[in-house]
């Protein structure tokens, strides 16, 4: 067991504050106890990419919409932190190809299966035993960090719960896996490359394991918070106690003393210039290479690290409060057209996806808008909307806010799956993003990170990279 003459001395630095910050910040002290000092630096808002707009008094979510049913710490999260889940309001979603809808989903479930099976036939089946079984093995991480296991690397992590399988579906296409086990091209194009499209913004042409796990949500029953998902976020840094600092970090170094690494973080904010000493720190933000954000640079580490990934994917959110033009979309009574949700499929479109959307707080009375009223849409896009574009979606318009983010990476432009640790207490969360990118898989990431920290602190290194865990973690039991 730890002695205390290992203790952590000098406390614990995150950099981001988004839902991995926030996370780790919460996990290391669980892991460390509750002594331990936890800065966490964010040059934005709490939250990331948790966010909300306001729109007519009412606010919506900007980011991260929400959370499929097996999102398990997040399940967690919201238990511990008392807060609630979102009343659903059911809608119809159809998926339009530009000229008319390939598919269009009905009040009635088995009338919805039994068009799939006309239109698709075998293939909607194939898709969703390929999900599952990528699913089931995928949720064997949740046993593995109870028992404190952690890994160093993505591809140790993956190999962990899939073996060389999960590995390979990290440079394999969607599309090349699911035509493997039978799913035909055209069930691929209308509605397996609608579906990434609407979570991603990317093609079947993406690795399989992110599509597997994107495509999983598509199914499952999705849920999000009372009073906006960014409550998580400041929720868990308030329950940790955390210091938030309002900065930006520039540069890490390390410095030796006594056998144990320090590594000396500046930041910088509108007031000026600071730095400390930390004993462990992590790293919560995509180091990518984009202009606008500055990469943090890492002196004194020999060999040199080079964390930096690449690009990614931009993605604008535009909330419009207007009348949808359901003429578009081959409905000129607007008062007939019976989708809330539109996604599209891969021809050269414009926008991703489409949402009549609800706002962050439903009281018990809240009803749809009906499409002939004005609602607020949230659209998806790869780039801001032109005016004449928001004029073929919206017969009129009252206002129009984006957000833009850089909300996933672009995948297939990094190649190999980078490391969690950077250094011997230097770590990045979300290297986890290159192998699938979502609030949960962010959560997953923080959790390993914290355990891997801990492991490393206490020398406990038969908890990490274990090989094999699924007969050691049964032997456990």
């Amino acid at each position: 067991m730890p002695g205390p003459a290992k203790s952590v001395r000098e406390g614990q630095a995150v950099v981001g504050a988004g839902i991995g910050g926030s996370a780790v910040a919460h996990f290391l002290q669980q892991h460390f106890g509750p002594r331990v000092q936890i800065d966490v630096f964010e040059k934005g808002t709490v939250g990331g990419r948790l966010a909300t707009i306001s729109v007519n008094k009412q606010h919506y979510e900007s980011g991260a919409a929400s959370f499929h049913s097996l999102s398990l710490h997040m399940q967690d999260f919201v238990k511990q932190l008392g807060l609630r889940h979102r009343r659903e309001v059911v809608g119809r979603s159809a998926i339009f190809s530009g000229e008319h809808f390939v598919l269009e989903e009905t009040d009635w479930y088995l009338l919805n299966l039994f068009r799939l099976w006309w239109h698709y036939g075998i293939s909607f089946l194939r898709l969703q035993m390929w999900v599952e079984e990528v699913m089931e093995k995928f949720m064997r991480i949740y046993k593995y960090q109870a028992h404190g296991y952690a890994f160093s690397g993505v591809e140790e992590l993956l190999y962990s719960l899939g073996e060389s399988a999960f590995v390979n579906m990290t440079q394999r296409s969607v599309a090349e896996s699911l035509l493997q086990v039978g799913v035909t091209q055209r069930f691929i194009d209308d509605v397996v490359s609608a579906v990434l499209r609407a979570s991603y913004g990317q093609s079947a042409a993406m690795p399989a394991f992110a599509g597997a796990m994107s495509l999983a949500g598509a199914q499952g029953s999705l849920w999000s918070v009372e009073g906006g998902n960014k409550l998580v976020c400041s929720g868990l840094l308030k329950l940790t106690k955390a210091n938030v600092i309002h900065a930006t970090v520039t540069t890490v170094t390390l410095q030796q003393t006594e056998g144990k690494p320090l590594y000396y973080v500046e930041y910088e904010n509108e007031v000026g210039n600071g730095s400390d000493f930390y004993d462990i720190v992590v790293i919560a933000t995509p180091l990518h290479l984009d202009n606008s954000s500055s990469t943090i640079s890492f002196e004194g580490f020999d060999p040199p690290i080079d964390a930096v990934q690449g690009p990614f994917q931009p993605t604008v959110v535009s909330l419009v409060h207007g009348y949808l033009n359901s003429s578009y979309f081959g409905f000129p009574d607007p008062k007939l057209f019976p989708f809330a949700s539109i996604l599209t499929t891969d021809f050269p479109n414009f926008f991703c996806a489409l949402d009549n959307i609800c706002p962050v707080n439903i009281s018990a009375n809240f009803r749809r808008k009906q499409p002939q009223e004005a609602a607020v849409w949230r659209v998806q896009s790869p780039k801001p909307l032109l005016r004449s574009q928001l004029k073929t979606l919206f017969r009129s318009y009252y206002s129009v806010q984006t957000a833009e983010w850089q909300a996933h990476p672009l995948y297939g432009s990094h190649t190999g799956l980078p490391r969690f640790a950077l250094h011997d207490q230097l770590f990045h969360l979300n290297a986890l993003e290159w192998a699938a990118s979502s609030v949960e898989v962010m959560a997953v990431a923080a959790k390993n990170v914290a355990l891997l920290a801990y492991n490393r602190w206490y020398q406990d290194l038969d908890k990490i990279d274990q090989k094999d865990l699924m007969h050691k973690v049964k032997t456990e039991l």
